[in-house]
């Protein structure tokens, strides 16, 4: 993948002064690789190993304990509010306090598992502009696609199954109240009063992350490339 990258590089220039071939693309492959790659094969390729890498996070992390005990992504008590939740254990409340983190983690993971269909349409979206500047981006780059593509409907898919979750537990029903009064206090780093908004982006971002590992893997470990396509893109199969 690193070869193909290079090469769409190597044609930026050409691009940025409108003479830019798209089969060029297709040649410097043939002639570096050994084989011929179409405009759809690369655009296919990419488009499956987005569908694959999407496809594991989403699996990974949509699971009891999908967050709660992946290190990379738990959502942990905000850590702005540190010093609340010291005071909170400290008059006995530790119990309620491990339960509200757990719970934060338990809302994420039961919202991840709306993100599938909403990566299958971006994915299905993608053209061959989508996938040329994939190619010539960084080796996170198809993840960034996705991120750019899907934010804001995943936010709007998670954001009542989080508020739901949330509210399992009590001691989210005082986030709101002890977060205002603890922002009036003068010179204290204030902390977000929108619990639900806190979750909300942490899965989202913990999902990223997660699809971000599968795209690294596809690029780099040939036992990732799962199929034909795959290896044929990704790993120079004729």
């Amino acid at each position: 993948m690193k070869k193909i990258i290079l090469i769409a590089l190597l044609f930026t220039n050409q691009f940025s002064y409108g003479q830019f071939n798209i089969n060029d693309i297709s040649n410097a492959l043939n002639s570096t690789l050994g084989k011929n790659l179409t405009n759809d094969q690369i655009t296919k390729g990419l488009k499956e190993a987005l569908n694959v890498g999407t496809k594991n996070a989403t699996k990974a992390v949509g699971k009891t304990d999908g967050y709660y005990k992946n290190n990379l992504i738990k959502i942990p008590f905000p850590s702005e509010a540190k010093d609340m939740k010291n005071t909170l254990v400290s008059l006995g409340l530790k119990k309620q306090v491990d339960s509200f983190e757990k719970q934060l983690n338990r809302a994420a993971e039961d919202a991840a598992k709306k993100a599938a269909p909403i990566f299958l349409n971006a994915i299905t979206k993608m053209n061959i502009n989508d996938g040329l500047t994939i190619l010539k981006g960084k080796d996170d780059e198809a993840t960034q696609y996705l991120k750019r593509q899907t934010t804001a409907d995943l936010k709007k898919e998670f954001k009542p199954i989080i508020a739901a979750s949330l509210s399992k537990v009590q001691i989210t029903k005082y986030w709101k109240p002890l977060s205002t009064s603890y922002n009036q206090v003068p010179f204290v780093k204030k902390v977000n009063p929108d619990l639900e908004d806190y979750v909300n982006q942490m899965a989202i971002d913990g999902l990223f992350k997660m699809v971000a590992l599968e795209e690294a893997k596809i690029r780099k470990d040939p036992a990732a490339r799962v199929n034909d396509i795959l290896q044929t893109v990704f790993g120079g199969k004729k």
